[in-house]
């Protein structure tokens, strides 16, 4: 039975078949690409540039964000994005307003 790392939990359904995968098959490894606050929707701003991209991406709430998250629908302590480390510099490139077409993505 192959090997899934604990990070991987994180990729439901679709998200699991659009995440890269590496030469010997398996999932590549995620890497931080910023922290959010949801307060000012900041979360849903990147979710929606990293969708409009196609890159996959998952959250993940630091210490007790994720029940905050559960219970108020927001976590005070904010939201960790991740991405394939792959596309790591493509995903920074799209948030700091540097790549100009598709092609250089």
């Amino acid at each position: 039975m192959e090997h899934v790392p604990e990070w991987s939990r994180d990729l439901p359904g679709k998200l699991a078949d659009s995440w890269p995968k590496d030469e010997k098959g398996g999932y590549v490894a995620p890497a931080k690409l910023t922290s959010c606050t949801q307060l000012d929707m900041g979360d849903a701003i990147v979710e929606g540039l990293l969708e409009s991209a196609g890159i996959p991406h998952f959250k993940r709430y630091p210490h007790y964000g994720g029940f905050g998250n559960l219970m108020l629908g927001m976590s005070a302590e904010g939201v960790d994005i991740y991405v394939p480390e792959t596309l790591l510099e493509d995903a920074r490139n799209i948030l700091e307003g540097d790549a100009v077409n598709d092609e250089e993505l």
